[in-house]
């Protein structure tokens, strides 16, 4: 049995009980930053084998992964927060144990998605999700479908290309798009900055950096 776990985006008391009894009673963790997560099970008094699975190992590891599992290995999949599949590494091991047959749980729990978007302030009854934007290759065109979109949107950003991404979507959408930039979402330092998109890049071109992890949210063609 595989069950995708999430874990906190920021504040560890964001994880739930459910979430918690999960990680105690798999037989093999998998975790995309080994290291980040055995702090996470430190915190929890959770002492399980831990194993490597991210982005660069997915496919190698697959047919293994599928072998334990099936051998009656009980695994749980966590990323470094939030949950696994979203913009982070469990698609493909989700889509293979669908495939073979194999016991799949995916637990509720925190994600950056959203608290952004009821955050923002912007219409939430209907919201397209767009991830990262590719970083060279098909951004204009992805950034030209986005100019299109009638519902509310959310992009996830690095704080050092969020200018960048706030200034291309201002030269496509027009610079009085209404968004929010949600910042640090459950963590101390918590921000969201509202207000049309050349509002808010005048905003954080007033710092002198911008930090933290960024949830970012523009509202549609229409609205």
């Amino acid at each position: 049995m595989l069950t995708l776990v999430p874990t906190p985006i920021g504040n560890l008391e964001d994880i739930t009980i459910r979430s918690i009894k999960a990680l105690e009673s798999a037989d093999l963790i998998l975790a995309e930053d080994t290291r980040h997560a055995g702090r996470l099970l430190q915190h929890l008094e959770i002492k399980k084998p831990l194993r490597s699975y991210h982005a660069h190992n997915e496919h190698k590891v697959l047919d293994q992964l599928l072998e334990e599992l099936k051998s009656g290995v009980k695994m749980a999949l966590i990323t470094d927060a939030g949950s696994p599949g979203i913009s982070d590494p469990g698609f493909l091991l989700t889509r293979a144990c669908i495939q073979e047959n194999i016991e799949l749980s995916c637990l509720p729990g925190a994600n950056a998605i959203i608290p952004a978007l009821v955050g923002s302030g912007l219409p939430c009854d209907k919201f397209y999700f767009e991830g990262f934007l590719p970083v060279k290759k098909g951004r204009n065109t992805r950034l030209l479908f986005l100019a299109d979109q009638e519902t509310t949107m959310v992009l996830y950003e690095s704080p050092h290309k969020i200018l960048k991404t706030l200034k291309q979507l201002a030269e496509r959408l027009g610079p009085e798009r209404q968004a929010c930039v949600a910042r640090e979402i459950s963590k101390l330092h918590e921000e969201f900055i509202r207000g049309s998109l050349s509002e808010i890049i005048h905003n954080l071109e007033e710092r002198p950096k911008i930090k933290g992890e960024i949830t970012l949210v523009v509202s549609g063609k229409n609205h």
